[in-house]
């Protein structure tokens, strides 16, 4: 059976996005040492299923994507917690951007950073990702910049392995991710992307609450878990 047999088009919404995606992940089910990072905010409800399918850790890489004044959703880079920064030259360079206004849109992007780790997060502690196997999840890649400087981020603690999981990915996108990672499982790589709405029936914005509802849901059952 081939992998895109695992996803149908259009895909029904971010449940069945991830459902699918975990049945190509079953090698890493109930594994101690595998944790789920999901891309705020689209990639939670993704990842959530994953993580829940594969009976193993779910938490966040915070990553914001720096959107071209005027045009947000084309990335001229994006921006993770620690400080990690990914600029794509060529978007700078076609949209005629100075250097003043990507700091400016950098600037903005990081103060939402920092309040989304507030909400999301809380109190609570980041994960350790050292030695552990690390799959990055988000609903979708288009320029790829968003999930390039997660992988950075990750790759700064030493994990064992980088798999990144995403359902629909533009082609060039993904061989350059898969250039960077131990594995890329992308089931859908359509060569006329244009958006990655476009491939799903239901592509609503995931809203806060929504994400709050669910890492409640993951952590508790962590919790469960362990006792």
């Amino acid at each position: 059976m081939s992998r895109d047999a695992f996803l149908h088009l259009p895909i029904r919404d971010r449940v069945a996005a991830g459902e699918g995606l975990a049945r190509l992940l079953v090698a890493y089910r109930q594994r101690p040492d595998v944790i789920v990072l999901a891309l705020p905010r689209g990639g939670v409800p993704v990842a959530y299923r994953i993580a829940n399918a594969l009976d193993v850790r779910l938490d966040l890489l915070l990553v914001r994507k720096l959107g071209v004044p005027g045009h947000a959703e084309l990335a001229m880079g994006a921006i993770a917690s620690g400080g990690v920064r990914v600029i794509n030259h060529d978007v700078l360079h076609y949209a005629r951007i100075d250097q003043a206004s990507l700091d400016a849109v950098a600037a903005r992007e990081t103060e939402e950073l920092q309040r989304r780790d507030r909400a999301y997060r809380g109190e609570r502690p980041a994960p350790v990702l050292r030695d552990q196997q690390v799959i990055l999840v988000d609903d979708g890649v288009a320029t790829g910049a968003t999930m390039q400087v997660a992988i950075r981020a990750v790759r700064q603690q030493s994990p064992a392995r980088i798999v990144v999981a995403v359902p629909v990915a533009a082609p060039d996108s993904a061989q350059l991710l898969r250039s960077q990672v131990d594995e890329l499982v992308c089931p859908l790589m359509p060569e006329m992307l244009v958006a990655i709405g476009r491939w799903y029936l239901d592509f609503d914005q995931t809203t806060d609450r929504e994400v709050l509802d669910l890492l409640q849901r993951a952590w508790q059952r962590s919790c469960e878990t362990t006792v």
